[in-house]
């Protein structure tokens, strides 16, 4: 099957989107990631409009592509202004790009409007701009601005707008649903009729704002459109472009096009895209999202366990992700079989009682799903395979604030028993969890020196309403913790935030200690500790 040209036009329309920047360096390093990726076209930016794309250009002129090209995109020339005058222009063939796009108006009330241009007008400056670019060996590409709206006000005037491309020596035609409102019916439709009348590849460029650019872009490939724009994640102005992270896999996975993107990299890509722009990723985005492919409900993942493809529309590990089992209150047996750490027959036959414990906990205010350490170590405990790495004698936590303008000063101070000996530590930090996570780990480094590595890299806490938990004001914490090669996420729930971030600290503490094979103080051999009670 004929394949579909992809052409990504993130590093321009993509940064007309609310909160998403780059800048000139992350667009030539993101313009690297695409071209590994495997899109056919580059859109870089427009060369007449900001310093920044004109830098661009003249960067990447030193930047070496593989297969994919690049393009400038700019407008049809100034109604009043000649070709050869005309500043858009020149800026197009000053960015050397052997690809230029090129927009002009579709819509007969944008042009006398908007451009203060007649109907011929608006011809003469579409033909004549496009000629001109392709006379200085351009490959010129048109985007059809507003054409379905332009096609649904005055449908011969749309399609003339399409010939006088043609005419100029465009070699797509690109059919821009500028507005976001068309629906995939009449996006096909507009495809079908502009493939009956002119004999140049005709491509789709939707935009998000009825939720249908992805839909519209395969309704358009489906009736017969052979090039694609879009952008990665579908960022872009207003609601958003058409998001090839989900077109690119529809149309390999789904319809069967031979694409030559490397698929099997779509989530580092996704990922990537947003790292350089700052941007938290979406984890419910369709492919690529931490959601794409997790399971909670206890059905589903008994399911999923026997015939993956039961709730799994494709293998996950096809568009790089993973497949993921959540924990809650919602969770069965099933849950925590596939979260079992060892894998061994005990705890399949104390699932039940884990499950229990855990729907019990998450009703007093924890929640598991982002903490899974804490939950490895409870089901540990529920199975009588945990012993604790130390006693807890007592926590003191101090917050000092002596003058108005002087930031609080935090102490904790704690006391642990290790194997016997007791460890009486104090220590500062910014503010008391900072504080108490110092005191705890220096009291046990002398017992455990594999702590030193422990670092606390990310705290939240949420204050949940009584009729949440069943109780009055119940605070959780869920922090996460590194130790330079892992990270992991633990939970603690209290009326206390003290209290409670102490829980997720102990647990981040254990956790690290478990996961490095350490024994217990005082009970150091494998046997005593596979057989140690709660």
């Amino acid at each position: 099957m004929t394949r579909i040209e992809i052409y990504d036009t993130t590093l321009r329309d993509g940064t007309q989107g609310q909160g998403f920047t780059l800048t000139s360096s992350d667009k030539v390093a993101i313009a690297q990631r695409l071209d590994a990726f495997g899109v056919d076209l580059i859109e870089g930016g427009w060369p007449g409009s900001n310093p920044k794309d004109a830098s661009f250009f003249e960067r990447m002129r030193d930047v070496p592509l593989g297969s994919a090209r690049l393009a400038a995109f700019g407008s049809t020339r100034h109604r009043a202004k000649a070709v050869e005058e005309d500043a858009n222009l020149a800026a197009l063939l000053d960015a050397a790009t052997p690809v230029v796009t090129v927009f002009g108006k579709s819509w007969t009330m944008h042009v006398t409007d908007a451009l203060g241009a007649t109907l011929e007008e608006n011809l003469g400056m579409i033909r004549e701009s496009l000629a001109f670019l392709a006379s200085q060996g351009r490959e010129v590409i048109y985007d059809a601005e507003h054409f379905y709206d332009g096609y649904a006000a005055d449908p011969a005037y749309a399609m003339a707008t399409l010939e006088a491309a043609v005419e100029g020596g465009a070699t797509r035609l690109v059919l821009c649903d500028t507005n976001g409102g068309a629906m995939p019916d009449a996006v096909a439709h507009g495809v079908r009729e502009a493939l009956a009348r002119l004999d140049v590849p005709i491509g789709i460029h939707a935009h998000n704002d009825a939720e249908l650019a992805v839909a519209n872009s395969l309704a358009a490939v489906q009736a017969g459109a052979t090039h694609v724009q879009g952008t990665m994640g579908g960022y872009g102005e207003r609601c958003g472009n058409a998001n090839l992270v989900s077109i690119v896999p529809n149309l390999a996975l789904k319809l069967g096009y031979d694409q030559p993107q490397r698929i099997d990299t779509l989530r580092e890509l996704a990922r990537y895209v947003d790292e350089r722009a700052n941007l938290q990723p979406n984890v419910r985005a369709p492919y690529v999202g931490d959601a794409a492919f997790a399971h909670k409900g206890g059905v589903h993942v008994s399911a999923v366990a026997k015939r993956p493809d039961s709730y799994e529309h494709i293998d996950p590990q096809r568009v790089g992700n993973d497949r993921r089992i959540l924990l809650s209150d919602l969770s069965g047996r099933a849950n925590v079989l596939a979260k079992a750490d060892d894998g061994d027959e005990g705890a399949g036959e104390a699932a039940r009682d884990v499950v229990a414990r855990m729907k019990e906990l998450e009703h007093r205010g924890y929640a598991f799903e982002g903490a899974e350490a804490s939950f490895q170590l409870m089901a540990r405990k529920v199975r009588g395979e945990h012993r604790p790495f130390f006693d807890l004698r007592g926590y003191s936590v101090y917050i000092d604030k002596r003058t108005q303008d002087r930031q609080p000063r935090a102490e904790a101070v704690v006391q642990v028993e290790v194997g016997g000996e007791l460890e009486h530590t104090a220590a500062s930090g910014d503010g008391p969890v900072n504080a108490l996570d110092k005191a705890l780990g220096k009291a046990l480094q002398r017992f455990y020196p594999t702590l030193a590595s422990l670092h606390l890299i990310d705290y939240k806490v949420r204050v949940l309403s009584g009729d949440e938990t069943g109780t009055a004001s119940v605070i959780r914490v869920q922090v996460e913790f590194s130790d330079g090669s892992t990270s992991w996420g633990t939970v603690g729930a209290s009326t206390d935030i003290i209290d409670a971030s102490y829980e997720a600290l102990i647990d981040a503490v254990e956790y690290k200690l478990v996961q490095d094979g350490v024994a217990p103080q005082g009970q150091r051999t494998p046997e005593t500790v596979a057989n140690a009670s709660d």
